[in-house]
């Protein structure tokens, strides 16, 4: 393994998100008297998923700071397939709501495929409506899946060239891996995406100028496993706990030492979970002014 002879360089995403977070809620209070009102997002929660409330208290935080008027529901673990389905065509038709998230995951008698594709496709402000995802892969302008928008605007913030890089992303998921793949594709990269049934992983992560994992597996990517001075995005989220009981929330790179071989390297938390979140309020403004047919000079950019 080479060692890192340079002191390698962090990707702080939520000192990016609040850069974008203060120009967002710049652009809102310049558009909203022309427009009459607010952005609106409504965040809909189903059950009492801890991790689940946590991101949606940082939705509801994020929505207060820059002018989004938040329209969330919270709802029973006992709530129908039939009742979402209700509340959502309200909310597709309530002209003050631009935006509509359901938070993932739903309890298992839900059916949350099918919820998405309630949500017209105009305010999915997560980005996860087939039409969305199929306006991605013809590389049409649409409302982009949060997280791997959120790493590509931080990317462009640190000015990380992508173009012509081999990127590998570990993970094949519709919320992340996918779409991350595609945004890479878009952005000129050569892209590898590996996954659970990757034979030697190590030997695919190895060729990565740029590594992104999003697998949900604490430690995955170790020190051996990363190409010297390459860029390492981390968007796991794991809560571990240690032997006295205490819990912490760590990615899927072993940080301590990858930080000593990587040039640039996304720290947990802190990281791409900032980025989330305001990928997510740039998608509701984003719908807010298209839906108000304003010219693209006013239009918050959603390249």
């Amino acid at each position: 393994m080479v060692m890192n002879t340079k002191t390698v360089k962090i990707l702080d995403g939520k000192a990016v998100a609040e850069r974008i977070q203060t120009h967002l809620k710049t652009r809102i209070a310049d558009i909203q008297p022309q427009i009459g009102r607010p952005p609106g997002l409504a965040v809909l929660m189903v059950g009492d998923n801890p991790a689940s409330a946590a991101y949606v208290r940082n939705k509801e935080r994020a929505c207060q700071k820059i002018g989004i008027a938040s329209f969330g529901q919270h709802f029973s673990t006992q709530t129908t397939q039939a009742e979402l389905e209700q509340v959502i065509y309200a909310l597709n038709t309530d002209q003050r709501v631009d935006g509509i998230l359901l938070q993932l995951p739903v309890p298992e008698h839900l059916d949350a495929t099918a919820l998405l594709h309630q949500i017209v496709p105009d305010k999915d402000a997560d980005g996860l409506h087939p039409v969305n995802l199929g306006q991605l892969v013809r590389g049409e302008a649409g409302l982009r899946s949060c997280t791997p928008f959120g790493v590509m605007r931080l990317l462009q913030e640190y000015q990380i060239p992508v173009s012509g890089k081999q990127a590998v992303v570990v993970g094949r998921s519709i919320l992340v891996g996918k779409p991350q793949a595609l945004m890479l594709l878009a952005a000129d990269a050569t892209v590898t995406i590996a996954h659970s049934r990757s034979h030697n992983l190590a030997a695919i992560t190895q060729t990565a100028d740029i590594l992104i994992t999003a697998v949900g597996y604490p430690g995955l990517i170790t020190a051996s496993m990363v190409k010297p001075g390459a860029v390492v995005v981390d968007v796991g989220m794991n809560r571990i706990s240690d032997h006295t009981g205490n819990s912490r929330l760590v990615g899927d790179v072993e940080f301590n030492s990858v930080q000593n071989v990587a040039e640039y390297i996304t720290p947990v938390p802190g990281g791409v979970g900032p980025m989330t979140v305001t990928m997510l309020m740039q998608n509701t403004v984003s719908s807010y002014l298209q839906r108000h047919n304003l010219s693209f000079e006013d239009r918050v950019n959603n390249s």
